[in-house]
């Protein structure tokens, strides 16, 4: 059993030296099919591997074949690279089709999701992908294939920067939600322990607690303080406890982001962090015999209590620096809730604390 485990972890695609024109030619091991109406999520590997060490891609029967256009250099143009996935819709309810695409995040090699009918017109562009802060990442893009019958993932280059794709038949369900809540996405994204997170827009203030945006924006950090994310905000009074809450691309996930504020370290944030099966964990080791630490090329919503001693009526400063041996990474959406004492404020007087 554990060496069929492994195997699942190799597979890799065959690069022909010769013809260069197909990774896979409707030649893919098709996985046993069920008699269960279940439908089968799949995780192609789009890494570039010598043939000499590839091993054929496993993939359901509604995935009929992979194909690799690869750059072609002409004088003038910039050459790309085009990742040809042909699929069958494996019935009439699988009308959406959700694609996470793991890519090297540069910003001159951001990859696009297109797809195709039978007749070449295009059903569906992504646009670029990416926020070009240069570092290991995935993105989602949820596709409509009643008409679409070819996906290609274009990318300026030779292609290497793209890894892999994971591909699940998405299903419509009614869903209730409070009328009074903000916008929230109700559907996560597979293996996620969290929807995105939204920054605020503007102040707002709820039964005592006021949320605040300290940057909307994407700030690259590193993990020294020289490297960090600075915000600066002021406060009319001291709060009775405070939230900072953002997402952080490309973590450790055994060594978060930390959080200084006033100057004073308050440690590590605490990382949510997503099902174990998530392709998006990505090993990194010297030597499989001494372990393997991971980093997850996505983004995680990340959050810090601050007590109330550490802020004070006028001006205070949060710095978010990388964790210990992280090189770099990045946040967004960064916000700050402060608590303050409401009027139906629920607590209880003790006389001492045990």
């Amino acid at each position: 059993m554990l060496s069929r485990v492994a195997a699942l972890f190799l597979l890799v695609f065959a690069v022909s030296s010769t013809r260069g024109q197909e990774v896979f030619a409707d030649s893919l091991a098709k996985t046993a099919s069920k008699k269960s109406a279940r439908v089968e999520s799949t995780w192609l590997d789009l890494r570039q591997i010598p043939a000499a060490s590839s091993k054929p891609q496993a993939s359901p029967d509604w995935v009929e074949a992979i194909s690799i256009v690869p750059s072609v250099k002409t004088p003038g143009v910039p050459e790309k690279t085009v990742f040809r996935i042909r699929l069958a819709r494996p019935n009439a309810e699988a009308q959406v089709l959700f694609c996470r695409l793991f890519f090297d995040d540069n910003a001159e090699q951001k990859p696009q999701l297109i797809a195709w009918d039978e007749s070449g017109t295009v059903v569906m562009q992504s646009g670029p992908l990416g926020a070009g802060i240069g570092l290991p990442t995935s993105e989602s893009v949820m596709i409509p294939m009643v008409a679409a019958s070819t996906i290609d993932i274009e990318v300026p280059g030779d292609g290497k920067t793209v890894r892999g794709a994971y591909l699940d038949w998405m299903a419509s369900a009614e869903v209730l939600h409070p009328l009074s809540a903000e916008h929230r996405d109700l559907i996560p994204e597979p293996f996620a322990a969290m929807a995105p997170l939204h920054p605020a827009t503007q102040d707002s203030e709820r039964f005592g607690t006021v949320t605040a945006s300290l940057a909307d924006e994407t700030i690259r950090i590193g993990a020294s303080v020289s490297q960090g994310a600075a915000f600066q905000f002021g406060l009319e009074s001291q709060p009775l406890v405070a939230l900072v809450t953002f997402e952080v691309a490309s973590p450790n996930i055994t060594s978060p982001p930390e959080i200084f504020v006033n100057s004073e370290n308050l440690g590590p944030a605490t990382v949510t962090l997503p099902d174990l099966a998530d392709p998006a964990y990505r090993g990194q080791t010297a030597s499989l015999l001494r372990g393997m630490r991971f980093q997850y090329t996505g983004w995680l919503r990340a959050q810090k209590l601050i007590p109330a001693a550490n802020l004070k009526a006028g001006t205070n400063d949060i710095l978010i620096i990388g964790g210990a041996g992280t090189p770099a990474s990045a946040i967004r959406a960064t916000q700050i809730q402060l608590k303050y004492l409401w009027d139906k404020t629920d607590y209880q007087l003790q006389t001492e604390i045990k």
